[in-house]
């Protein structure tokens, strides 16, 4: 094979720019420089512009504010569901009228939550519709969580607490109860309410409660209660009217607290009132003489009470006295409505806290004097029990 001449054409191939060509040979410093890094491409105008910046920024802005605000919502919705702080079981007491504001302010003092701000946010998302955080006072557990703390709030389920008034009390004796009790607030109404018009019974309620609502609530039990009964009474009463008809039972109410007997006393009393005869009843007396204030427990009914003239001495009245004497329960209200069918017309004492009934005077009187004999050995007893030992030599 004949060599190349030097005019023979170049070997071709990859020349410096990269391009297919002829291969131009390097001189060994022309190969150790360092090639020239190619310009980057200009930026366009478009990505200069301020419009393009700020929307940068404002989407930025964004994105830190939607993930701070996720961070809030996982932190608040963590800490409103965590155990509370409480370390023992406390009352807590929600005012008339508080805002949550108020509340949550309230608990975070208290040391119930931790963080009254995550309370508040957390329980306005919770509260639906008419949902409220109910007035009243409250126990809360150790450790419970916001949300239990707002769904006990938000039931209502406050303490309650009770008075009892039962039955046979006058309205003032009523007033005296309720004026002293701790809990209930406010003033009583400056007017007492008509005798016989308040029902016995035992009152819930919670604190903040006013005395004024319990007195409402009484009068509005008893109408009920009076008008119920009356309206399934015998009809054969002699009795014209409501107003009559809770005076009479205030009567049995006073005469005889035991259950059996009440509708036995108060057909003694029906039977005298169709009979026309006085109904001789000794708490008559004692409420024309002292009226709603009651008898003091040490002072016993005289001879000389019988023939006090007062409105309400059904030893010297005929028929019923012009106003109840106490405020009946609902067993002296069925004793009148529906009393016994007897013929007896006279009762006294037996010795043992009831009372021994009789049709005739002449045993009547006979009971009389049985239990005038109990009562003269009781005092011998008692007088005997009451003398000193002799002394030993």
């Amino acid at each position: 094979m004949n060599d190349a001449n030097e005019n023979s054409p170049a070997p071709f191939g990859r020349n410096e720019a990269g391009s297919n060509g002829p291969i131009i040979p390097k001189s060994a410093s022309e190969a150790l420089r360092p090639e020239k890094v190619p310009q980057p491409p200009k930026r366009s105008r478009k990505a200069k512009s301020q419009v393009v910046i700020f929307l940068n920024f404002v989407m930025t802005v964004i994105v830190c504010l939607t993930i701070a605000a996720a961070g809030t919502v996982y932190y608040a919705m963590t800490a409103y569901e965590a155990q509370g702080p409480l370390t023992a079981n406390s009352n807590f007491i929600v005012r008339n009228g508080a805002s949550i504001k108020e509340i949550s302010g309230s608990l975070e003092r208290n040391n119930i939550v931790s963080d009254g701000r995550v309370f508040r946010f957390m329980s306005e998302a919770y509260l639906e519709g008419n949902d409220t955080l109910k007035a009243g006072e409250y126990e809360i557990k150790a450790g419970s969580s916001m949300q239990e703390i707002m769904q006990l709030l938000k039931s209502g389920k406050s303490i309650l607490y009770s008075v009892s008034l039962p039955e046979g009390l006058t309205v003032k004796q009523m007033f005296s109860r309720l004026s002293t009790d701790p809990v209930l607030e406010g003033n009583l109404p400056a007017e007492l309410p008509a005798e016989g018009t308040l029902r016995p019974d035992t009152y819930k309620f919670s604190r903040g409660t006013k005395r004024a609502e319990i007195v409402a609530q009484m009068a509005a039990a008893q109408k009920s209660l009076v008008d119920q009964i009356w309206d399934r009474r015998d009809p054969d009463l002699p009795i014209s009217s409501r107003e009559e008809f809770v005076t009479l039972a205030s009567i049995v109410e006073k005469e005889t607290g035991i259950a059996d007997e009440r509708s036995r006393v108060a057909s003694v009393f029906i039977n005298r009132l169709e009979k026309g005869m006085r109904l001789q009843s000794d708490p008559t007396i004692i409420y024309g003489i002292f009226g709603g204030d009651g008898k003091p427990a040490d002072r016993p009914i005289l001879k000389s009470d019988l023939d006090k003239q007062t409105p309400y001495n059904t030893y010297l009245i005929k028929g019923l006295p012009p106003t109840p004497i106490a405020n009946p329960g609902r067993a002296a209200l069925e004793a009148v409505a529906n009393p016994s069918r007897t013929s007896d017309l006279y009762f006294v004492a037996d010795g043992t806290g009831g009372h021994v009934f009789a049709a005739t005077l002449d045993e009547h009187n006979n009971n009389v004097k049985r239990w005038r004999k109990l009562e003269a050995e009781k005092a011998a007893a008692a007088a005997k029990a009451a003398e000193p030992e002799p002394a030993q030599e």
